[in-house]
Parts: C-alpha cells; sequence; structure tokens
C-alpha cells in the first residue's frame, strides 16, 4: 500500500504545485516551487528542464526529498489543508525530447497553465527549445501527514519606528508575501518542510513549526512564491541561512538571497532566457550530448484542447 493511503487525494490532486526539497552537495536543504503528477502506482512525477537540473543532480545524489501541498491558489479549494509527504526520489540521466512517460503530467500541465501552450509556437521554438528537454524524477512516498491550514495572520502591530524589517537581509522579499516554507532538516539529515509566519527581529527570522515538524540545527531556508489562477506570472524567492534554536524558538540567521526570476521586469525576462540557453548548454556537453531536438508535435498533440471531451 502507498504511503499516500493516509491523505486526501481528492485535495492532493486539486493543488496545482507543492514546495519540493531537496538535499544540497553540503546536506542543506534546496527547496523550490514545483508542478506534481500522483500516479496510480502511489508514486509521484515530477520534472525539471535540463536548465534547472540541479534538483536532478541532487536526487541523483541523495534521493531523500519532501514535498508540502501548501499554497491552494487556483485549486479552487477553501482553506484545505495541508499535505506533508517525505520519501525517496529517483532521476535517470535520459533527456526526455517528448511527453513519453510523463503524458497525464503534460496534460495537465498544459490545462491548468494555458499560456505554456505559446511555447509550441512555430516562431518562439527556438528560445524555448529548454523547456521542454526534461529530467523524470520519480518521488515513492514513505511518510505523510496532513496538516490543518495555516492560522489566519495575528492583527496588525501599531509601528513603532524599527528598521528591523526592511534592514535584515531578506525582509523585503519575505515581506511580500503573507507566509513562508521553511525547508530545513530532521535530526537524520532528511529534509522537512513546513509553511510559518516568519517574524523579523534583531538577529533574524524566528519561524513557528507544527510539533510534527522535528527540526535540528544547521542550514535551512525561507521559500516564498506566488502564481495567480492559471499559473502565471509566478514569482519566487529564497532566503538562505542557519537554524538555530532560540530560548524554546527557532531562529533563521539568513545570509543569502536568490531570486532566480528577478524582479519581473522585461530586462530579467531576457537574461532568465539567456541563462536558460547556456545552462541546457552546459548540461549537455557535461555529458558529451548533442543538442536533442524537441518532439514538437507530441507536445501539440497534448496541448491541444479534445473538442469532443470538452463538448460531452
Amino acid at each position: 500500500m502507498s504511503a499516500l493511503h493516509t491523505a486526501p487525494l481528492d485535495i492532493l490532486d486539486a493543488y496545482r504545485t507543492c514546495e519540493f526539497v531537496t538535499l544540497g552537495r553540503n546536506g542543506a536543504p534546496v527547496v523550490w516551487p514545483a508542478a506534481v503528477r500522483r500516479r496510480a502506482d502511489g508514486t509521484l512525477l515530477l520534472t525539471t528542464s535540463l536548465a534547472f537540473a540541479q534538483k536532478a543532480l541532487n536526487v541523483r545524489r541523495d534521493g531523500r526529498v519532501a514535498l508540502l501541498w501548501s499554497d491552494p491558489t487556483g485549486s479552487g479549494l477553501d482553506r484545505p489543508p495541508q499535505i506533508f509527504v517525505a520519501g525517496r526520489a529517483v532521476c535517470p540521466d535520459d533527456v526526455m525530447t517528448g511527453p513519453e512517460g510523463a503524458e497525464d503530467y503534460w496534460r495537465t500541465l498544459f490545462e491548468r497553465q494555458p499560456h505554456s501552450r505559446s511555447y509550441l509556437a512555430p516562431g518562439v521554438r527556438r528560445l524555448m527549445d529548454w523547456y521542454y528537454l526534461r529530467l523524470l524524477i520519480t518521488v515513492t512516498p514513505e511518510q505523510t501527514l496532513v496538516r490543518p491550514p495555516l492560522a489566519p495572520p495575528p492583527p496588525a502591530r501599531p509601528d513603532t519606528g524599527e528598521r528591523t524589517a526592511t534592514s535584515l537581509l531578506g525582509a523585503a522579499q519575505l515581506a511580500r508575501y503573507p507566509s513562508a516554507v521553511l525547508a530545513a532538516c530532521d535530526r537524520t539529515g532528511a529534509p522537512v518542510l513546513a509553511r510559518t509566519r516568519p517574524v523579523a527581529t534583531n538577529a533574524g527570522f524566528a519561524v513557528a513549526v507544527p510539533t510534527d515538524c522535528l527540526l535540528t540545527a544547521g542550514p535551512a531556508s525561507l521559500l516564498v512564491h506566488r502564481h495567480d489562477e492559471r499559473l502565471n506570472h509566478m514569482q519566487n524567492a529564497l532566503v538562505r541561512g542557519e537554524l538555530r534554536q532560540d530560548g524554546g524558538s527557532w531562529l533563521l540567521a539568513p545570509h543569502t538571497v536568490v531570486e532566480p526570476m528577478g524582479s519581473g521586469r522585461r530586462r530579467d525576462a531576457l537574461r532568465v532566457l539567456r541563462q536558460t540557453k547556456r545552462a541546457t548548454t552546459r548540461y549537455l556537453r557535461r555529458r558529451g550530448l548533442p543538442r536533442p531536438h524537441v518532439r514538437w508535435e507530441a507536445f501539440r498533440e497534448l496541448a491541444t484542447p479534445d473538442v469532443n471531451r470538452m463538448g460531452s
């Protein structure tokens, strides 16, 4: 029996994204938003383009991963429970040029993210081939926890004139979001995730976590991300730091902020396009592989709405 049997699967399937954490070379948790498709055999399928292959490289080195479904935007659900899943992942070094083996994943993505169909247009293909050159990550769940939705934020406190919220590294990025996802490790070194409302202090971000989230001090990070109802206008930022206990609570002292998509300005989009092309070329070159050709028509078949099905 799959470890997912204790989860409300209809709710899990309704979520548009989840947070997915892997372990870096130094054992530090690395978390980013991801789209996931549940398979009939109880495993979970994710994909990553060659341009963002770090999560695949992390999985090949250490298969311990975790996922958290905690942002219901676009799901149609009203304050659904959060779902945490820990497990083991594998990622073969097979570059997929078509949707084979992930047909349901791509079909669902095209349906939920209509703007991604535009990447298949002939005039855009040369710029976007990196998006369709994918690696498949399969997660076998080993633990499932169902948590209540995050409690509403407390009433705003009067402005005291302190500059902590803006002077602390990462505070400006976190302040744009109502909550964040903490990625840390437990005592065995396995990654854990929890949605929380970080509070900026002079020493770092105070974070409260569920009692089932067994943390240990060490490298950790806070992820913030958002998207609209159609998985468009995506933004994210990652605040990395060191997690330690401060009295009876936990505190993350930040040291780095990562914003892979920039601020959303046009020049940022052009920069990201250049970086993705270079990263894809670098991944292939290190393996002595020629740049493969995307099977555009196979993707177009999945992206084209089924008129008969829609009309039934």
